[in-house]
């Protein structure tokens, strides 16, 4: 996989957040949470590529989980992670009332080292 620079990665999370917001004006909720995974993913990437971590996978959806395992990540960023990999429920909904693509944020502001007070957050479980 080619190495991002940060502005890379900074660009290819705003084309998903974009596309979880023309999700969300569509009401499509699948939609929004994909993409804010994806952006979400992104920024691991980018952080793993100078911390890289054995068996964290190059999907975002691995990538979240060890997140949510991760004892050395502020609580509210492996509570996002958690929210972001939980199952829907029977009737597609999440089992979380947070917004997605806030947590990918935070998610995204503790990976590119921006916004650390998000990070520390408990965030709602």
């Amino acid at each position: 996989m080619d190495e991002l620079t940060k502005e890379d990665a900074g660009g290819l999370i705003e084309k998903e957040l974009f596309q979880a917001a023309q999700a969300a004006k569509e009401d499509n909720s699948g939609m929004v949470r994909v993409c804010a995974r994806r952006a979400a993913g992104i920024a691991i990437r980018f952080w793993l590529q100078q911390h890289p971590r054995k068996f964290w996978g190059t999907d975002a959806m691995n990538q979240l989980r060890n997140v949510h395992l991760d004892q050395g990540v502020p609580q509210g960023v492996r509570s996002a992670a958690r929210r972001l990999t939980a199952r829907i429920t029977p009737e597609f909904e999440s089992p979380y009332k947070t917004d997605p693509v806030e947590d990918s944020r935070m998610i995204i502001n503790h990976f590119l080292g921006n916004n650390e007070q998000d990070a520390k957050r408990g965030g709602e479980e």
